[in-house]
């Protein structure tokens, strides 16, 4: 086995922007860069999720979050200060940063970032979100927002952003 990782390699680079429109169908997907300044920090996406299904019209559909980097995840959950430290503690103590993760150990990965830990909580989390739009508009519950998990910053993030849908 390698120490490496395996890198992933596509045909065509992911387009920026594309869209496309068929007899009412629209589907319209672009990279969004989060900034963050903390090792691990959450982000509330919602407004920027909203304005962008709002941007296209679409009254019927999905809309589709992706984060481009093994250890930055995308969830939903409440937005209030205190349960966010309480999801850092729980992530901090479900996956400690100094444990003795193969990862970690130059004998067995050519990682130097460490961050074994990162990659680990992102597990938890995971990567992606699909959301319905209904009427136009996301449709979240009344407290749940649209979060993203920094868990090896600071960082520039990609997220991709797609939706696909009726106007």
């Amino acid at each position: 086995m390698s120490k490496s990782s395996t890198v992933t390699v596509r045909e065509k680079p992911v387009e920026e922007v594309a869209t496309a429109k068929v007899a009412g169908l629209a589907i319209h997907g672009e990279m969004i860069v989060v900034q963050t300044d903390q090792r691990i920090e959450l982000v509330d996406l919602t407004s920027r999720v909203m304005e962008f299904v709002r941007q296209f019209n679409v009254r019927e559909g999905l809309v589709s979050l992706w984060s481009m980097h093994t250890t930055c995840a995308l969830f939903i959950n409440e937005f209030q200060t205190a349960l966010l430290s309480d999801i850092k503690r729980f992530l901090e103590q479900m996956v400690a940063r100094d444990a003795e993760w193969l990862h970690n150990d130059p004998q067995h990965s050519d990682c130097d970032r460490m961050n074994a830990d990162s990659h680990l909580r992102a597990l938890i989390l995971g990567h992606s979100l699909t959301l319905q739009v209904s009427g136009g508009e996301v449709v979240l519950g009344q407290w749940q927002r649209i979060l993203m998990a920094e868990l090896d910053g600071p960082r520039a993030r990609s997220l991709r952003i797609q939706i696909f849908g009726i106007s």
